[in-house]
């Protein structure tokens, strides 16, 4: 099993994490965002996925792009230890809660929004910076209010929802966002990150990490 993966990609960290709760083994195929002006832009990667986005994991002949499809993959594949709850309520509202991450949040403030933004329309970085700003705040705003807690985003165990959230709060460390008003949300992504398999997928845990 292979990934295509990059250190601060907050989809493949999604992944990676995956993979390392259900003891996938898998191999890197490290895929530069930024050098070569976009590694997942040369016509080598995009034979292997058409959006030219990480990740893409490759099982076999199954070669399977975006990290919630990959995840169902790997939960019908490998279903233990289990990414969903039992309960088909609570299973529903464990992907609204990623869904909230994958689909509203995180896109908004992806890369290749964030160059488009910086490059045609003419940004600066101050204005980049209150752009992330807002659609964070916003999006955790709202989560703070689904989920459960204390230790995780629903239920006394892992499941799709905090493998998405805790990419996206390195995210909102990473540029700055206060989290003060989200002590849910905190508290729940400490816990998560004193487990093995979160600690293993982080993106300074990577062959690819830079400073």
């Amino acid at each position: 099993m292979q990934l295509h993966t990059y250190f601060r990609s907050s989809a493949a960290y999604r992944v990676r994490i995956a993979l390392a709760l259900k003891g996938i083994a898998w191999d890197p195929a490290y895929v530069h965002l930024l050098k070569d002006g976009g590694q997942q832009k040369a016509a080598a990667y995009r034979a292997v996925n058409p959006q030219g986005l990480v990740p893409t994991l490759v099982d076999g002949d199954a070669v399977i792009p975006q990290s919630l499809a990959i995840l169902e993959y790997l939960e019908e594949r490998y279903p233990m230890p289990a990414l969903l709850p039992a309960d088909p309520a609570a299973r529903a509202r464990a992907r609204s809660m990623a869904l909230a991450i994958v689909a509203d949040l995180h896109p908004l403030n992806n890369l290749r929004v964030l160059t488009y933004l910086r490059g045609p329309l003419g940004q600066g970085e101050e204005a980049v910076k209150a752009w992330i700003a807002h659609w964070t705040t916003e999006g955790f705003a709202a989560l703070e209010q689904m989920v459960e807690g204390p230790d995780f985003c629903i239920g006394g165990a892992v499941s799709v929802a905090d493998l998405c959230l805790v990419p996206q709060m390195f995210n909102a460390r990473r540029f700055g966002v206060d989290l003060t008003p989200y002590p849910k949300l905190v508290a729940i992504d400490a816990h998560c990150q004193t487990l093995a398999a979160f600690q293993s997928a982080a993106p300074g845990q990577q062959g690819d990490a830079e400073g």
